[in-house]
């Protein structure tokens, strides 16, 4: 019986991008510097930056998006700073010789190779859109039209048309829309907490580049 690669998933979160990789056929394993009690395959607590890269052929990594999200917007303007982690992490990946894929959110600097994949390309409902930056060329599915697909009607989004902050919200402001359970339903994600939801990944959008790159 053929084993399965393993896969490297670095800043891994609570494993939307992990469980996708693994429907994939990889064998996965996480990096996180927060405990992360709810990540559904093996998990280390350590620093992405600096955890070694040799116990998988390939690796992905989804460093933070605050710098570039425009749900931070406000936070940047008053001078927050955040850190911009795209540039070395690439060329950590890069130098490693490795078939890796960089995950981040519309306006990070992802450009290489990159493609956009969003829920309505998988049959599900939330408007989720997320940059893939690979070492090897990927298909991108096709995506479907939003028109006449509303938030708030049965479909979900991080944000609204012209950046407009909209429909998933922070847990702290409390003006999300829509339940945890449909929040799960939508995303295709059923063992995550709310929090943890507003910064997952679809499995299926990993699912779908993974069977590519193996």
């Amino acid at each position: 019986m053929t084993s399965r690669p393993v896969l490297l998933d670095l800043f891994c979160g609570a494993g939307g991008a992990a469980m996708g990789y693994s429907r994939a056929g990889f064998e996965v394993i996480g990096v996180d510097h927060h405990p992360q009690p709810r990540y559904p395959f093996e998990f280390h607590l350590g620093d992405a930056m600096t955890w070694p890269l040799d116990r998988s052929e390939f690796i992905h990594a989804s460093p933070p998006c605050q710098r570039y999200s425009i749900g931070t917007v406000r936070w940047r303007n008053e001078g927050r700073d955040y850190c911009d982690l795209v540039e070395p992490i690439r060329q950590r990946l890069e130098a490693s010789g490795k078939i890796w894929v960089i995950e981040n959110v519309i306006g990070s600097p992802l450009a290489r190779g990159s493609i956009v994949l969003c829920g309505l390309m998988f049959g599900l409902r939330v408007f989720r859109h997320r940059v893939f930056e690979c070492s090897h060329f990927v298909f991108v599915p096709p995506h479907p039209s939003h028109r006449g697909k509303r938030v708030g009607e049965g479909y979900y989004s991080v944000a609204g048309n012209g950046g407009r902050w909209k429909s998933w919200g922070t847990v702290k402001r409390n003006v999300s829309k829509g339940t945890r359970d449909q929040w799960r339903q939508a995303m295709g994600i059923d063992w995550m907490t709310r929090k943890e939801l507003i910064q997952a990944i679809p499995p299926a959008y990993t699912e779908w580049i993974g069977r590519q790159l193996r």
